[in-house]
Formats: C-alpha cells, sequence, structure tokens
C-alpha cells in the first residue's frame, strides 16, 4: 500500500513548505520515508520500523501502547503490565470506588500491595496487532449493493468487513478522508484491568478548572493500572487466579529531562477532529450552535458548581458529572474564540478557493462537485433556524435534568426500566436536579420554535405565560418523579406514569423531528455533503502531491515536535516549563482548586529537587505536538522513543485544533515523569512500584 501516489523527492518538497512537523497526526502503519526522513532531520533517532512494525510483534514502540476503551491512551512501563495514563483518564473510575467513608478522589488511591488492586469492571485494554488496507474490498462491496439496490451504510459496511476479519483479534473498520480509504484495525483485546495509584485530585488537578485549557499550569496527571490475564496469558475476564500481563513491549522511562529544542513524540489514539471542515461548517458552529451549547451549560455549571461548595456530599454525588461538563464547556468556549482569533472561517475560505479552481480543472471531476461549495452554503442557511431549535432541544431537555434519563427508559417500556430508577436517584440530589430543571425550563421556552413544542409543553406556554416559577411548580412539584418515595413505591408497584406532568414535559418531543424537518428544508444534507467536500479535498491534495493525514478517529497516531515556550501574548511571557515553586505561589486554603494536603505541601517545601530522580522541581512542561481529546495519557516520548512526561492537556490557543491547526500556539501540555515518579514513592509510598519500574 501507497500513502503517497507520487515520486519521494516531491514528497520531501511538500514535507518541508506545506505539512509542518510539528502539525500532523500521522497513521503509524502509513510512516513514509518521507515522514521517516523528517523526523531524523527534527532530531528522532528511530528508524519508522521501530516506531510500529507489525511484522516483529514486540520490536516496536507501537506494541506498548494501549487504548482505554477508546476514550484516553496509555503506555506499559514494566514486564509486569503496568499501565500509566492520564489521572482524568481514571477519574471515573476513582469516583465509582469513592464513598463518604472513602473518597478515593479527594485522598487518592495507593495499592500497597500487588492483593489491593481493584477490578475496574467493563474497563478494556486495546493494543493494536495489525492495520489491513482493504479499501477495494469495501469498494467492491458498495459497488454489488447498489447494483442490487440495497442500503451500504457504514454500520452495514462495519458489520460485514468486521465478521469477515474477526477471529484471535478484535476488528475494527475505520473509513478515512470520507470513505476514500478503508482500513481494518485487528486490536489484542484486555478486560482484567485493575487500579493500582492515583493520587487525590488537589495533586492530580491543582489549579482545577480555572487553570484548565491553559498555561502555566501545575499538574500530577497520572493513574496507574495492571493488566492481568490467564495464567497461560491469554486475555480472560477477571479473576483471583489471573496473573499480570507479560508485555510484549515496555517503553523505557529517561530521567534525562528535556530543553527546548529538544525532539518530542507523542503516541496516541487521537479521538475526533474535523480538520477537513469547509468554512460554511466552521462559520456554522461558531456563529450558531457553540454559543447556545455554551451559554446554557455555563449556566447548569454554576448551580452545580454553587451546591457542591455548599455540601460535601453533593460534591462527591457531582464531582464526575460536573467534571465531564466544564471540560467540555471550556473547550467549546475556547472553540469560539479561536475561530474568531485566528480567522478560521477565512482560513478555510481560501483553501475554498485552491479546491474551486481544481474542480474546474483538468484534475477536477466537474459532473460530481461542481456546485459543492454553493451546495453547502444553501444546504446550512435553509437549516440554520431548525437547528437552534434542536440545539435547545439536545441542552434543555436530554443533556439537563438527569430525571430525564428515567423519563426516556420509561417510555421504552422495557420491563426493567423501572427496575433502574433507584440507582439513577441514589446518584444524584433532587435539589440541585430542580434547579437545572427550572434554569432549563425557561432557556427552552423562551427559545425553541413553537412549531416543535409538544401539546403539553404549548399548554405550559398558553397558561403560565413567563411565569416560569409557577410553570416549574406545575411540572416538577406535581410530578412523582420528584419524589423518592413515590419513586419506590412506584418501581414495586408499577401504577401507571403516562399522564405524570414531568414525564409528559420530557418526552412528548423526539429528536427525529428535527431531523425530520432539516431534510425537508434542505434538498441535500450537510452530512452527506461534508463527506463530499473531505473526499474532493483529499483527492485535490493527493493530485498536487500535498502531504496529508486524515481526520482523528481514534486510530493509533504518532505526531512530533519540539520542546519550547509559547509565542508572547500581548505583554504575557511564559516559560515553556512550571515548576514546584508555582505550586506553592498558587497555594490558597481558601479556593478548592488551590488547596494542597498539609503532608504534601510539607513535601514540596522540603524537597525542591530529587537526586534520585534527577528532579528539579520541573512539574509540566509544553510541547508543540499535535493532540486533541483520546491523546489524553499519551506517552510524550524523546528521541530515543524513551518516556519522559504525559500529555494531559491543551493550551487556550489550540482550541480551534478541531478544525485548524495553528502554528506557534497550538501546543501539547505535558506532565514530567520525574515528578510522577517523586509523588509516587514519596507521597503514595509505592515503593513497590518503584522498584518494579527499576528506581
Amino acid at each position: 500500500m501507497k500513502f503517497f501516489k507520487i515520486a519521494l523527492t516531491y514528497v520531501l518538497v511538500c514535507l518541508a513548505t506545506v505539512a509542518r512537523a510539528d502539525e500532523g497526526m500521522w497513521m503509524v502503519h502509513a510512516l513514509t520515508r518521507a515522514i521517516e526522513a523528517d523526523m531524523q532531520a527534527r532530531g528522532c533517532k528511530l528508524s519508522a520500523k521501530e516506531i510500529y512494525n507489525d511484522e516483529a510483534p514486540g520490536t516496536s514502540l507501537c506494541d506498548a501502547i494501549v487504548a482505554l476503551d477508546f476514550e484516553c491512551t496509555g503506555s506499559v512501563i514494566s514486564d509486569k503490565g503496568l499501565v500509566i495514563t492520564n489521572h482524568h483518564c481514571a477519574y471515573s473510575d476513582v469516583f465509582g470506588l469513592s464513598t463518604p467513608e472513602h473518597n478515593y478522589l479527594e485522598d487518592g488511591y495507593w495499592a500497597i500491595r500487588q492483593d489491593e488492586e481493584i477490578h475496574i469492571p467493563g474497563k478494556h485494554m486495546l493494543f493494536l496487532h495489525k492495520v489491513i488496507d482493504v479499501t477495494d474490498e469495501v469498494e467492491k462491496l458498495i459497488a454489488e449493493y447498489k447494483e442490487a439496490g440495497q442500503p451500504y451504510g457504514s454500520r452495514k459496511l462495519s458489520s460485514v468487513m468486521e465478521k469477515r476479519y474477526q477471529g484471535e483479534y478484535t476488528a475494527s473498520l475505520e473509513s478515512m478522508w470520507g470513505g476514500s480509504k478503508y482500513y481494518i484495525c485487528l486490536y489484542e483485546v484486555y478486560s482484567d484491568i485493575r487500579l493500582v495509584a492515583a493520587p487525590p485530585v488537589s495533586i492530580s488537578a491543582f489549579g482545577g478548572d480555572i487553570d484548565n485549557w491553559d498555561w502555566p499550569q501545575h499538574k500530577c496527571d497520572f493513574a496507574m493500572y495492571r493488566i492481568y490475564t490467564s495464567p497461560d496469558g491469554k486475555p480472560a475476564e477477571y479473576s483471583k487466579d489471573n496473573v499480570p500481563l507479560r508485555p510484549k513491549k515496555k517503553l523505557e522511562i529517561s530521567l534525562d529531562g528535556y530543553k527546548p529544542g529538544d525532539y518530542t513524540m507523542v503516541l496516541g489514539f487521537p479521538g475526533i477532529t474535523h480538520r477537513y471542515n469547509s468554512s460554511a461548517k466552521v462559520a456554522f458552529e461558531q456563529d450558531v450552535t457553540l454559543p447556545i451549547s455554551n451559554r446554557i451549560r455555563g449556566g447548569n455549571i454554576r448551580i452545580m458548581n454553587r451546591w457542591m461548595n455548599a455540601d460535601p456530599a453533593i460534591r462527591l454525588k457531582y464531582s464526575d458529572r460536573y467534571f465531564g461538563l466544564t471540560n467540555v464547556q471550556e473547550l467549546d468556549e475556547g472553540t469560539v474564540t479561536c475561530y474568531k482569533r485566528f480567522g478560521v472561517v477565512d482560513e478555510k475560505k481560501e483553501i475554498e478557493k485552491g479546491l474551486r479552481e481544481w474542480i474546474v480543472s483538468d484534475f477536477g471531476r466537474v459532473s460530481r462537485w461542481g456546485s459543492l461549495l454553493e451546495d453547502l452554503d444553501a444546504s446550512y442557511s435553509a437549516i440554520e433556524k431548525i437547528i437552534e431549535s434542536e440545539t435547545y432541544f439536545k441542552e434543555c431537555i436530554i443533556r439537563a435534568t438527569s430525571l430525564n434519563i428515567v423519563a426516556l427508559r420509561l417510555s421504552t417500556r422495557t420491563r426493567n426500566a423501572a427496575q433502574s430508577m433507584p440507582a439513577i436517584y441514589d446518584a444524584i440530589d433532587l435539589r440541585v436536579e430542580k434547579d437545572i430543571f427550572r434554569y432549563c425550563l425557561e432557556e427552552y421556552m423562551e427559545h425553541i420554535d413553537e412549531a416543535f413544542m409538544g401539546k403539553f409543553q404549548k399548554s405550559l406556554k398558553e397558561q403560565y405565560g413567563k411565569d416560569y416559577d409557577a410553570m416549574c411548580a406545575a411540572v416538577w412539584d406535581a410530578s412523582f418523579l420528584t419524589d423518592r418515595a413515590k419513586v419506590d413505591a412506584f418501581v414495586a408497584e408499577q401504577f401507571p406514569y403516562e399522564d405524570d406532568p414531568l414525564y409528559k414535559y420530557l418526552t412528548e418531543v423526539r429528536i427525529t423531528a428535527f431531523h425530520e424537518a432539516e431534510a425537508a428544508a434542505a434538498e441535500k444534507g450537510v452530512s452527506s455533503l461534508g463527506r463530499e467536500y473531505t473526499h474532493a479535498l483529499y483527492r485535490m491534495r493527493e493530485d498536487k502531491g500535498i502531504a496529508q493525514y486524515p481526520d482523528a478517529n481514534s486510530t493509533l497516531r504518532l505526531t512530533y515536535g519540539t520542546v519550547g515556550e509559547l509565542s508572547p501574548r500581548d505583554a504575557v511571557l511564559t516559560s515553556w516549563k512550571s515548576t514546584t515553586k508555582g505550586i506553592l505561589q498558587k497555594y490558597n486554603p481558601d479556593e478548592y482548586e488551590f488547596t494542597l494536603k498539609s503532608d504534601w505541601k510539607q513535601m514540596l517545601e522540603d524537597n525542591p529537587f530529587c537526586k534520585k530522580y534527577k528532579w528539579n522541581g520541573e512539574v509540566d512542561f509544553i510541547s508543540d505536538n499535535d493532540i486533541t481529546g483520546g491523546n489524553s495519557g499519551s506517552p510524550v516520548l524523546d528521541a530515543y522513543g524513551r518516556l519522559i512526561g504525559l500529555a494531559f492537556d491543551g493550551n487556550t490557543e489550540s482550541l480551534a485544533g478541531d478544525s485548524s491547526f495553528t502554528k506557534d500556539y497550538n501546543k501539547c501540555i505535558n506532565v514530567d515523569i520525574r515528578y510522577v515518579l517523586f509523588c509516587l514513592e514519596n507521597y503514595g509510598k509505592m515503593g513497590r512500584v518503584v522498584g518494579e519500574l527499576g528506581f
């Protein structure tokens, strides 16, 4: 398989002029000689085969990289299956184990003995075994379905192709560049995963949401798991008889540190990017959808934060939900800001000038893409008002109160719907949920197009107008779903609920109503047009010999760059690293995000350096590696492929990175592995694990 259909010399020119080394999430199985040469020119001491080699298992770095259910990345760092990742990747697991008596989020979890390592039900870790180009097979399959007049959507294609390749390894069909290329990824999947170490949030997330997506940061964002296998070394379900994994490969840890200009490499499973987005799509997100969702989520966050600050029990209940919500909301707010600051819409329009010229050139395919750009603009314009209402529906009904989950499950009328209710109620506080409902009720009624309202919702508006307190009381206070005693009675008796006011309010409108309206309003759907746009852009760049990488889709990727400082903001200069001095300077016992455990604070004051780990107080550092969600926990490697840190965040200026990479501003924020080791040994008292790592 060829990644580029052009001469090597031409690729080298293109890489030098178009695809900068700090931009690019390159597919590990398609590292061309040109990419290899450019990496080595930047300082890499490895060959492409030492990074990925499916012909010699255990010889390449990729053999030590794992996907954590394709939500985060981890890496194997010992001969006994020890995996390191970010704490925020383990947050939900630690939250799930925590109780008021044993709050592992606040106090940390340290398995001092191996038998204290806790199994995490439902968690998986996946090693990539091999990538196979199946483009020809898929295209033949599509042609057969077309000829037979049968549907050939992505689900059907995946089902057929994955069954064809499923065997010893789990198969996953991946589409690249809008269906221009197809690959089967084969994975070895392990399901006996146990938590080994997780520091308290005051260490792992010092600075909390205030410092999130910002620089400098001072987080020791790490956690450790261990993979267990059956006694014969095979993947197996949890059993007390299972043994630690003997991995094919582990990463070596370097204590040599780093300096500006040093080569860095990140291997991981980035989740989703949309860098083949059109200007129309970016403008739509910037001006229509994201401002709505950001504002409403911000209101929900303020409600939760007020309750969490007032009651530690509520903080424990809502910390996981709050963590996820704030992370997404801050990301999306930053996305809008960076879209505007860096002129991403105009950048896309400039690309489209070239695309338009190519479409009508000898290289183009006029009959297929002649009106593509015009069709995109027209379709987004046609559905704008519909999507506005759909966004309010999603944020104010679907993603608002947790009781929506209860109502939706009841609406399925399945036998176990009621039986699942107590667990939902145990995890929430109805006072918090009522405040969220009241806030979202007003937002919904004020902004939703009445054409999409249900009969009951319209009757509420007619009866109460803008008296939302009275409207809330009529829906919330009159519902049995908001009375725990009545809920428990319902679970036991299963009495009728179809006329319950809250149930009706939450379930009488379905998302399909918006989808049907969109289909009627736009002759050509924006999703299919978007795929065509991606396909056209890919073909144009291929014809022009421009090096390109596909959008991230949770497949294993490599990105390379260097350690270095952030381009200065107006009158603001920052270093390329942070130290424990900054932690002590930020310390504020009256502010939750900046509190410190007294013993940890004393350790930082008494131990500004550690000879054992060649550590001089470095905490976090920045590099220009190209990352996104899913890369959390990815190993940051030096020129020799040795572990020097873990990627855990991006900076404020990188938040347009979903659609555009901004040179000199997109930064990857990493925790220093030496700081991790210092915390592990001195605060966690995990001498057995430190010894396992060879220190």
